[in-house]
């Protein structure tokens, strides 16, 4: 399968590693941001259906595309920026750090840089933003996927920890039985606590 039309444009003018790059967890009240960063090959064997529709997929769906990603990528990297530093610089600066590191953390290299939604990067590439690029350019479809499937387990882990919150039903997301635990028994270390102000009386678990 050729590479989808975005980056085969890219490719055409002489660039040699597309990266697509994708968020996931802006929103939520606990956890970290997760960035993804990818470069698909060229010519790139079918992956299946979804990569450019994740959030219509089960679960298990996303963990095959995953592991599919993966093993077809030229690079790839994950990045985490978790709830001290939200807090401390806000989440869109926090969301720009996690994909920063994400690029610069892919190897080989790329040299061209597409993000999702409508977001700058400090980094020395050139780069395009894409509004709904998840839905519309592969390989941020492919970086999304990626950052989904490592956010998703990283909460189901915390939720071993943090067994009131339900965290592995809700991701962190701010859900009737989330808010609920918040204010029966406080936040854990992983709450952004400038997202739960209207609902957490200063309580913290320990």
């Amino acid at each position: 399968m050729e590479i989808p039309t975005l980056e085969r444009e890219y490719v055409s003018c002489g660039f040699s590693a597309v990266a697509g790059v994708d968020e996931v967890g802006r929103g939520p009240l606990a956890g970290p941001v997760v960035c993804a960063a990818v470069v698909m090959p060229r010519s790139a064997a079918r992956l299946g259906a979804g990569v450019n529709d994740s959030k219509k997929l089960s679960a298990k769906k996303r963990e095959l595309l995953a592991e599919r990603i993966r093993a077809a990528a030229l690079a790839y990297a994950i990045e985490e920026v978790g709830a001290d530093v939200i807090d401390e610089i806000n989440i869109l600066q926090a969301t720009r750090l996690c994909m920063k590191r994400a690029v610069e953390k892919l190897s080989p290299p790329a040299d061209m840089v597409l993000t999702d939604g409508n977001m700058t990067l400090d980094i020395g590439l050139p780069q395009r933003s894409v509004v709904k690029g998840d839905a519309l350019v592969y390989s941020i479809g492919a970086a999304s996927i990626l950052a989904k499937v490592h956010r998703d387990a990283l909460m189901r882990d915390y939720a071993a920890l943090y067994p009131e919150y339900g965290f592995e039903r809700n991701a962190g997301y701010g859900t009737a039985e989330h808010i609920r635990a918040i204010r029966e028994v406080g936040i854990c270390p992983i709450h952004r606590r400038t997202f739960v102000t209207k609902f957490w009386d200063g309580r913290e678990r320990t």
